[in-house]
């Protein structure tokens, strides 16, 4: 198997993945056609894209463990954590809209699933700051 096909392998695993644990919600929030534009736009990805969308997650985490010690939303810090996750969900977004944004946050808080995989890997509670920040930042 060659490099390339791992790599789109990996790709599927994650989609289907994703599918399998928030498939019915997020269809039921954005509609068949957006879910599979994402999709679309994921599997296209090439290992450099996929990478730098993986690193943007993991300063992600590193500055809401920052924003966490202080829980200012008037610091440039927050307002870090709220460029970050909007470049991060530019990789899968077909489009980007502050609403849509602050639904997918409302979804994090309201669901265990994401709020657990928020607090889980930053190991401590920040579902709730990143909540904050999106809605407080995200403007059309």
């Amino acid at each position: 198997m060659t490099e390339a096909e791992k790599f789109e392998g990996l790709k599927k695993e994650r989609l289907n993945e994703n599918e399998r644990l928030y498939g019915e919600e997020i269809r039921e929030k954005y509609g068949e056609e957006m879910v599979e534009r994402s999709n679309e736009k994921f599997m296209n990805l090439n290992q450099e894209d996929y990478q730098k969308m993986q690193e943007l997650e993991d300063r992600l985490f590193a500055r809401l463990n920052q924003l966490a010690e202080t829980r200012d939303l008037e610091t440039p810090e927050a307002k870090e954590v709220y460029e970050i996750h909007k470049q991060w969900l530019s990789y899968t977004w077909p489009s980007y809209s502050a609403e849509a944004h602050k639904g997918l946050a409302q979804i994090y808080i309201a669901d265990e699933r994401f709020a657990n995989y928020y607090n889980n890997r930053a190991g401590k509670e920040v579902v709730s700051l990143l909540h904050d920040v999106v809605v407080k930042y995200a403007k059309d």
